[in-house]
């Protein structure tokens, strides 16, 4: 989901407000806008603390709060930067403003286990601007996005001969970003094999239900009465995320069974399922039927996956004993499935946000899969958050992309990022569509996000030497 016009606005009124600013101000300018950013935005922390951790809602709230105030140093600690390496010029930089507005979206994808939420770049999605993704990334967008914002801004300190000049700026601007409409033309990959046809199963059952041992045949029937009829049918059926509320040892039998049906069908069955040996426990998806391999998960999320400070925090609350938060990271390796005649790149829930990750992830790859359990944010925007960035990283690599959630939004989705198929929230439901495997390196997958962090650094760097002089 995008509110384009509102975060244009709020950066240039930003740059506005930064003008003249002291050190102190400019902290607590900052700080108030990454309250109202990661208040807003979000929010459906406070979902899955007070409704599935069963926290009460003044603890709910403040443990939220605390996490939004905490993010919100970030944004001030950034106009602070700002304001330090801006002091000495006589009028504000769109260009030093922007780059350091991408290094702290970059620090905060790693600080802390990182944040990757809340880009500016997303906004791109569906705009002339799109077209820039699979060569500048969520980054480089973020970095000309919040430059044409910044420019904006600064028309409204300019007078006389620099209000002319600062239009002058704005054009450019305005010009790079319709240069993503030709740039969206332009075929990046290229057609790999014959079309795959896929189903995905939505099953729509609630967090309660799934980890009440009561229900555990019952769920496992659900699963074989709804996909079984679309194995003669299709090349590929999905489940999302821990599918099966059981680890892969418990449950052989039945994915023998299944995985036969399959193989009998030629058909590959693509799951998420925890899984465990000597080392530990682990979330994993897992190929079955025609298809071949494990991957377990290397992005964890805190204390949904695993809980920071473990020995004091276990216990506290229900929050910190949700099921299955005692993982640990799977290994570094590719996350690529085999479904007998493709290389698939599957990433679980979260890892999907990881720009970086996906790009790296994904070049060995024809298909994009990411498996995901949004029902712990409820009717917040957190899912549509989270479907709008699968999209985003399907734009960059110039790879179709299945989303298999619980309870939505699953989707089929196409190498430029658009919708094709997607499923209703809050429904079971099978949802079918075919797709074109994609092979090639789009030119952000070949360079990576170093190149623009690198111009940023040099362009802040050059802002130093400037004031030197």
């Amino acid at each position: 989901m995008s509110a384009w016009p509102s975060t244009l606005l709020s950066v240039a009124a930003l740059l506005y407000l930064m003008h003249h600013q002291s050190q102190h101000s400019a902290f607590l300018i900052g700080w108030l806008y990454g309250v109202g950013l990661f208040g807003a935005g979000a929010s459906w922390v406070y979902v899955s603390i007070n409704v599935y951790g069963q926290a009460p809602p003044p603890l709910a709230g403040a443990l939220t709060a605390l996490f939004c105030l905490g993010l919100a140093i970030l944004t001030g600690l950034q106009m602070v930067f700002y304001r330090r390496c801006s002091r000495e010029l006589k009028t504000p930089s769109p260009l030093l403003f922007a780059a350091i507005w991408v290094l702290f979206e970059w620090l905060r994808s790693w600080l802390l286990t990182g944040f990757p939420w809340l880009y500016v770049g997303y906004i791109a999605l569906d705009t002339p601007a799109a077209g820039w993704a699979p060569v500048l990334g969520v980054y480089g967008l973020s970095f000309v996005i919040v430059g044409f914002s910044a420019a904006i801004g600064c028309l409204a300190l300019h007078r006389d001969d620099a209000l002319r000049r600062g239009w002058a700026g704005t054009l450019i601007w305005v010009t790079i970003i319709l240069m993503g409409l030709p740039l969206n033309a332009i075929s990046w990959t290229q057609n790999t094999t014959v079309p795959i046809t896929a189903a995905l199963y939505q099953p729509n059952i609630s967090l309660e239900k799934k980890w009440d041992r009561r229900y555990f045949p019952t769920i496992q029937q659900q699963y074989t009465d709804n996909s079984l009829p679309h194995f003669k049918n299709v090349d590929l059926v999905l489940w999302p995320e821990s599918a099966l509320p059981a680890y892969r040892d418990r449950v052989d039998d039945y994915l023998n069974h299944i995985s036969t049906i399959a193989h009998e069908t030629e058909t590959t069955l693509i799951t998420g399922i925890p899984t465990r040996d000597e080392n530990g426990r682990y979330n994993s998806i897992i190929a079955l039927g025609l298809g071949a391999g494990e991957y377990r998960k290397q992005k964890l999320v805190p204390f949904g996956e695993y809980v920071p400070f473990e020995q004091s925090l276990r216990g506290l609350i229900k929050f910190f004993d949700l099921p299955m938060s005692n993982f640990i990271p799977g290994p570094n390796v590719p996350p690529i499935l085999s479904t007998g005649t493709l290389n698939v790149a599957s990433f679980i829930c979260y890892e999907v946000v990881y720009p970086d990750f996906v790009w790296t992830g994904a070049r060995t790859a024809e298909v994009l899969i990411t498996v995901s359990n949004d029902s712990w944010f409820g009717r917040s925007m957190g899912p549509l958050q989270h479907l709008q960035m699968a999209r985003f990283r399907a734009l960059e690599t110039g790879r179709p992309l299945l989303r298999g959630t619980n309870n939505g939004v699953s989707a089929i989705i196409d190498h430029k990022g658009e919708l094709l198929v997607t499923a209703p929230q809050f429904e079971e439901i099978v949802i079918t569509g075919e797709v074109q495997p994609k092979t090639g390196l789009t030119p952000i997958m070949w360079l990576g996000s170093t190149p623009t962090l690198t111009f940023c650094g040099l362009l802040i760097f050059a802002t130093g030497l400037r004031r030197r002089r």
